[in-house]
């Protein structure tokens, strides 16, 4: 799956490199843009349903708890699946930690601020410092990119003691 995404992403840059007129040394290079058009190009968003959500079941904002800490994630109106399992209003969890929202025309990344679900899972027991933290859900779909519109929790602020 990695590899046909990569393959993909560079026959994307080859056309969309080929298309523009020559770059000389007067000629300023605008990358986000141009990695705008390709996410345009090749990545297609997946429909949200209407009225669906996703939202933290445990902890709630505010709380305090201790690490290791369970997290469950709840969604309505849309079916949880595993990652490569195109299927109609559905997608999976990716909960990001301490961290903005990435760009929904793009895979959602996979790091340490960034942790997918792919394998369909609703809850994770997970380990963070002491202090506080910023947790958000973000539902990709069979490919990892945001729906459109992108279904998203409301932040939520822990503290682990």
């Amino acid at each position: 799956m990695r590899l046909q995404i990569l393959i993909l992403a560079g026959v994307t840059i080859t056309l969309v490199a080929c298309s523009k007129k020559p770059v000389d040394e007067t000629t300023v290079v605008d990358e986000p843009q141009a990695q705008e058009e390709v996410a345009t190009v090749l990545l297609p968003r997946t429909a949200s349903a209407v009225g669906s959500s996703v939202f933290f079941i445990s902890p709630t904002n505010g709380a305090t708890v201790s690490s290791p800490l369970t997290i469950e994630f709840g969604i309505s109106g849309m079916d949880v699946v595993k990652a490569g399992d195109n299927q109609a209003n559905s997608g999976h969890h990716h909960l990001l930690i301490d961290t903005d929202l990435p760009d929904p025309n793009l895979p959602i990344p996979a790091d340490a601020n960034h942790v997918h679900f792919g394998d369909g899972s609703t809850s994770v027991e997970i380990t963070l410092e002491a202090g506080e933290h910023h947790l958000q859900m973000l539902l990709g779909d069979y490919m990892h990119i945001p729906h459109d519109p992108p279904l998203v929790s409301e932040s939520i602020l822990i503290t682990v003691e």
